[in-house]
């Protein structure tokens, strides 16, 4: 149980802020999943620096306007937005959870204007020879593996990465620790992808606890990105995640096994949202994609 509101707030005097973030932070840790509340460490910290000892009432929204340009200043809009509704979110719990009658301070037009969500450019998705292309010309089985579990398989490149022997179960790989914040999830391989792995893991002799793929996030984006160059394109990690979502979907297997099977949303609007944005030079997609999922072809 997290501590009670103190008694001063209730005879209406507010809490300083180091005390309303320990509070926000029990309800965080009660409601949410681990990483999220990880996401708002940075935020909160650098907050509780700066106006630790203030009552939170008293910070007005020209004191969080300046906090929020020097702390992201320099950073996308996606992340300013990001940090700008986290903020938000702390005083609207605060504000509900104390009953107060005042205007959450993040509210104001100069902020939701400073802050506003950037607009989501259309993704265009690759073209299927150009995927084929990519995985066929790779120059080693490792790399060649890494392309295919993401753009057969849906894997975030994270997801990949993390692999251990021990996770490669026949045609499945056991996802431990996976985004959505269970404790693991499933994903399906095509069966020449899955011989192709089993068969990598004996030729480099590696023991359960080993990590298939021993090499760091930022190594895998410049070998992906390097990989898209020799074709010119600009090719990140994601895209070969979105590729193999997008033509499982246009080419009939429904949406409702692309959220949970291949992309592993939390919900369909998730997919949906994902999806469409995505458009192929503003005509639809063509070509084969096959998936067979417990020995049904989808």
């Amino acid at each position: 149980m997290g501590p009670d509101i103190p008694q001063d707030m209730k005879g209406g005097i507010t809490m300083t802020l180091k005390e309303a973030i320990t509070l926000f932070g029990y309800h965080q840790r009660s409601n949410l999943r681990a990483r999220t509340v990880r996401s708002y460490q940075p935020l909160l910290q650098r907050f509780e620096v700066q106006f630790g000892e203030r009552s939170f009432d008293s910070i007005g929204s020209d004191e969080i306007f300046q906090f929020l340009e020097t702390l992201t200043g320099n950073h996308s809009r996606s992340t300013r937005r990001l940090r700008y509704a986290q903020l938000k979110a702390l005083f609207n719990f605060l504000i509900g959870k104390c009953n107060l009658n005042m205007k959450n301070p993040c509210d104001t037009p100069l902020l939701s204007k400073a802050f506003k969500t950037p607009k989501q450019a259309a993704r265009r998705i690759l073209d299927r020879e150009i995927v084929e292309e990519l995985i066929y010309n790779t120059r080693t089985l490792r790399d060649r593996l890494i392309l295919e579990l993401q753009a057969r398989c849906g894997l975030r490149i994270g997801e990949t990465l993390k692999i251990k022997v021990s996770d490669l179960v026949d045609r499945k790989l056991v996802l431990k620790e996976p985004k959505s914040g269970k404790e693991s999830e499933v994903a399906f391989m095509p069966e020449q992808i899955a011989k192709r792995l089993h068969d990598y893991v004996k030729q480099e002799n590696l023991s359960p606890e080993d990590r298939i793929f021993p090499i760091c996030y930022s190594t895998a984006r410049a070998l992906i990105k390097q990989l898209g160059e020799r074709l010119n394109v600009v090719l990140t990690p994601h895209d070969l995640r979105r590729h193999s979502a997008t033509y499982a979907s246009r080419n009939g297997v429904p949406l409702e096994i692309v959220s949970k099977v291949i992309l592993r949303h939390q919900d369909l609007k998730t997919t949906q949202a994902y999806l469409g944005r995505v458009t192929v030079g503003g005509h639809p997609l063509d070509g084969c994609f096959t998936w067979e999922i417990g020995g049904l072809n989808l």
